[in-house]
């Protein structure tokens, strides 16, 4: 009874996922008439009405700079929800030195520190751009020694469908208001994430050999407020129960580093079968022609 226990427990803790958004305070463009702000609005409004825990939001400032509405729906999410840096500019550690990298986090931080609530706040996390964590290992640990010493965690990715896509093209059909493309966006967008979730699943049980805590990567922009509602019906359909990031990344699966140099590293699943040579499950790729052609 007790191995049974453990066994039931182990499958019930092994489908816990935090949800992260990045590039606040937008990502991609917006279809005519719609704001940052309301975009912000829509989606706070769906993250409460569905009772999910807190989601940090990766802030960088430089879209602040002379943008009323950027600004709006920075307060808007920082009143409701956490937020955590992703440098200044977006920056690429693959395509800057270690040193301007650091630079661009430490510019991102007064804005980070004005949107404080109180004391417990905890902004010290870094989502790296692009997931980019340093094309040398050289990079990668000078980096790494950096964030320590200010405090900060790295917010690792562990399931990503890069949703980002989606957003530029939804952009687009709705300023064309082109119903069956945005239908197939929609369709596309919900088969690719099924299809990347189960994907992550089967990479952390090839790695790890059991099911672990995961964080997914999503994006905060038009498209988000529109289909989020249906993300999250996807996710309870495939079992997942939402909690913090930083409950997910108490799992013992983020203490560990692969510790070298890397282009277009991916998340940190990715990296590890890359270090590891694990041969990739089969699965279907995403539409990335598909999604730049459409309403063009």
């Amino acid at each position: 009874m007790g191995f049974l226990l453990v066994a039931l427990g182990g499958i019930s803790a092994a489908q816990n996922l935090a949800i992260t958004m990045d590039d606040l305070p937008l990502n991609g463009l917006l279809p005519p008439g719609v704001t940052r702000a309301e975009t912000t609005t829509n989606v706070l409004r769906i993250l409460k009405k569905r009772h999910v825990p807190p989601v940090y939001g990766f802030l960088n400032a430089k879209k602040l700079e002379g943008n009323a509405d950027g600004a709006e729906a920075l307060k808007l999410w920082a009143a409701a929800e956490p937020v955590g840096n992703h440098t200044y500019s977006h920056m690429d550690l693959e395509q800057n030195t270690a040193e301007a990298f650091e630079r661009d986090i430490d510019e991102n931080e007064p804005a980070l520190e004005l949107l404080k609530k109180d004391a417990n706040d905890n902004w010290h996390w870094l989502r790296y751009p692009y997931l980019h964590e340093g094309d040398t290992v050289e990079k990668r640990r000078e980096v790494r020694a950096y964030l320590k010493a200010r405090g900060y965690r790295i917010a690792q990715v562990t399931l990503d469908w890069e949703d980002y896509l989606w957003n530029f093209a939804y952009a687009r059909c709705a300023a064309k208001n082109d119903t069956k493309s945005v239908e197939w966006l929609r369709s596309s967008y919900l088969n690719t994430a099924s299809e990347f979730l189960d994907l992550g699943r089967e990479q952390a049980k090839l790695i790890y050999g059991h099911d672990i805590n995961y964080v997914l990567l999503m994006h905060l922009g038009a498209f988000s407020s529109t289909i989020l509602p249906e993300a999250l019906d996807l996710l309870k359909k495939k079992g997942f129960t939402l909690m913090t990031l930083e409950e997910a990344e108490s799992d013992a699966a983020y203490e560990g580093n692969p510790d070298v140099g890397l282009h277009d590293a991916g998340t940190l699943l990715d990296q590890w079968m890359k270090v590891k040579q694990i041969k990739y499950p089969e699965h279907a790729e995403k539409p990335y022609k598909e999604i730049e052609s459409v309403c063009r």
